[in-house]
C-alpha cells in the first residue's frame, strides 16, 4: 500500500468499507442480509424526522434496495432480537454484540459523567424519583414514560417532565433499554429482559479495551479516516482514543497514510478494499454513517451537506429534507423529497445536480425515485420543476 493515495481511492476505499461496491441482492431480502450490513457499518442511527421515512430504515435500502421494513422492527425487538438501542453516534440501533462495549460509557453516565448537563444535575438532585421509575419498570416493564402519570411535559429538551427526565437518566445509565417501540415512542423495559443472557451476562471489557474496539469498528466501517473520524463515529473523546491509536497502529491493524488534499493524517483499515471501481446507485439518508460527518463528507466527495430542517424556510438553499444521490463512486445529485402517504405520492419538491454530473443523472435518478417508490407502497411520483435538475427530472418523469 502507498503511504500517500488519492481522494478518488480513499472515495472507493470508504464506498467499499460501507457496502457500496457489492451489487444489491437478487433475491428477496432476509435477516442474514440485514446482519450483513449492520456488521459491515456498526450502527444505525435514529431520528424522529419521518419526511420520507425514519431514518434508520434508509441506510438499508440505499444498500440492499427495496426490504420489508418489518424486518429491520423484528431485529430490534423480541427474542430473536438482532439489535438493541443505545447512544452512540447519537441514539442508534447497535448489534446486541456490542452491549458490553458500551457499559464504560453507561457507568459513567450513572455517575453523571459524559451526559447532558441538565440531565446530570437532574440524576443529582432527583435519585428518588429515579429509583421509583425504575421499580415502576421493573414491575410493570415495557412501559413508555407516557404511561405514567406526570410524564407528558410541553416537549422538546426543556420541556422534558421531571418524569422523562428520569427515563432518561436511567436509559443513559443502562439501568433500562428500549424492548421495543410504539409508533415511535419507546416501551421500556429492564436489560436483563431486553439483552440476549449470553450477552447480557458476559463481563464488560476495561474501558480501554472498549475503546480500542470500538475504533476497531470504526475504522471497519470507514476504510480510510482521520483521528477526528474515527472519534466520531462513536462520539468518543480525544481522550479515549488518544493511546488507543497507535496501539492499533503498533498491532498493525491501522496503517499510517496520507491523502493528497487532506490537511490531517489519516489511517487505513488493515483490511479494507481497494477496488478500482464502484458502480452504486443509492439514494442516502442524511444520518447514513456514509455522510453524517459532513466535514468527511466535503472531504471525500467535495460535496457539502447540512440538513435544513431547522433553517427558516426563506433562507433554505435547497429544501427541508434534502437526499445526496450517489452514482458510481461521486455524489451528483440531491433531491428535497416528502413521501405524502395520504395522497400516495412521493413528491419531489426540488432537484440540483452537482457540478460534472453526467448528462445521465437525471435519468438514474428518477429510476432511483421510482424504486423508492414502490418501496414505501406509493402510488405514483411527482416532480416539481425546482432547481436546476429539476426541468430535466421532470421532463422524464413525464415521459413515462
Amino acid at each position: 500500500m502507498k503511504e500517500t493515495i488519492s481522494v478518488a481511492m480513499a472515495r472507493r476505499i470508504a464506498l467499499a468499507a460501507q457496502g457500496f461496491a457489492e451489487s444489491r441482492p437478487a433475491a428477496a431480502i432476509a435477516r442474514r442480509h440485514l446482519a450483513k450490513v449492520l456488521a459491515r457499518i456498526g450502527l444505525l442511527q435514529i431520528d424522529s424526522v419521518s419526511v420520507v421515512v425514519r431514518a434508520h430504515y434508509m441506510p438499508l435500502f440505499s444498500r440492499l434496495g427495496p426490504y420489508d421494513r418489518d424486518l429491520l422492527d423484528k431485529a430490534a425487538s423480541g427474542k430473536k432480537r438482532m439489535l438493541f438501542e443505545y447512544w452512540a453516534h447519537e441514539a442508534s440501533l447497535l448489534p446486541v454484540e456490542t452491549w458490553p462495549l458500551m457499559r464504560w460509557r453507561m457507568d459513567r453516565a450513572a455517575q453523571s459523567e459524559g451526559i447532558y448537563g441538565r440531565l446530570a444535575q437532574f440524576g443529582r438532585e432527583r435519585a428518588d424519583l429515579i429509583q421509583a421509575t425504575y421499580r415502576k419498570v421493573a414491575a410493570d416493564g415495557p412501559v413508555a414514560a407516557s404511561d405514567i402519570d406526570g410524564a407528558k411535559g410541553s416537549g422538546g429538551w426543556w420541556g422534558w417532565s421531571d418524569e422523562k427526565h428520569a427515563f432518561e437518566w436511567l436509559f443513559w445509565a443502562g439501568r433500562i433499554t428500549t424492548a421495543s417501540r410504539r409508533g415511535f415512542e419507546r416501551l421500556y423495559d429492564l436489560p436483563e429482559r431486553v439483552i440476549p443472557a449470553a450477552v447480557f451476562e458476559s463481563p464488560a471489557p476495561e474501558p480501554a479495551e472498549a475503546h480500542r474496539e470500538l475504533l476497531r469498528i470504526s475504522a471497519k466501517a470507514l476504510g480510510v479516516a482521520t483521528i477526528g473520524d474515527l472519534r466520531d463515529y462513536f462520539r468518543l473523546s480525544p481522550a479515549d482514543v488518544k493511546d488507543r491509536i497507535p496501539e492499533l497502529v503498533e498491532s498493525g491493524e491501522l496503517l499510517p497514510v496520507s491523502v493528497k488534499g487532506w490537511k490531517q493524517r489519516a489511517f487505513l483499515h488493515a483490511e479494507a478494499r481497494i477496488p478500482r471501481k464502484i458502480a452504486a446507485r443509492a439514494l442516502l439518508a442524511p444520518f447514513d454513517p456514509l455522510v453524517f460527518e459532513r466535514s468527511r463528507t466535503e472531504r471525500l466527495f467535495d460535496f457539502h451537506y447540512r440538513i435544513e430542517i431547522y433553517t427558516p424556510a426563506e433562507k433554505r438553499r435547497f429544501g427541508y429534507y434534502v437526499l445526496p444521490f450517489l452514482l458510481g463512486d461521486t455524489i451528483v445529485a440531491r433531491v428535497d423529497l416528502k413521501a405524502d402517504r395520504p395522497a400516495g405520492i412521493l413528491r419531489v419538491l426540488a432537484a440540483y445536480a452537482e457540478p460534472g454530473a453526467p448528462p445521465h443523472t437525471a435519468a438514474e435518478l428518477l429510476e432511483e425515485l421510482k424504486t423508492m417508490q414502490g418501496w414505501l407502497g406509493l402510488d405514483r411520483i411527482e416532480v416539481t420543476s425546482a432547481g436546476d435538475l429539476g426541468p430535466a427530472l421532470a421532463d422524464i418523469a413525464a415521459e413515462g
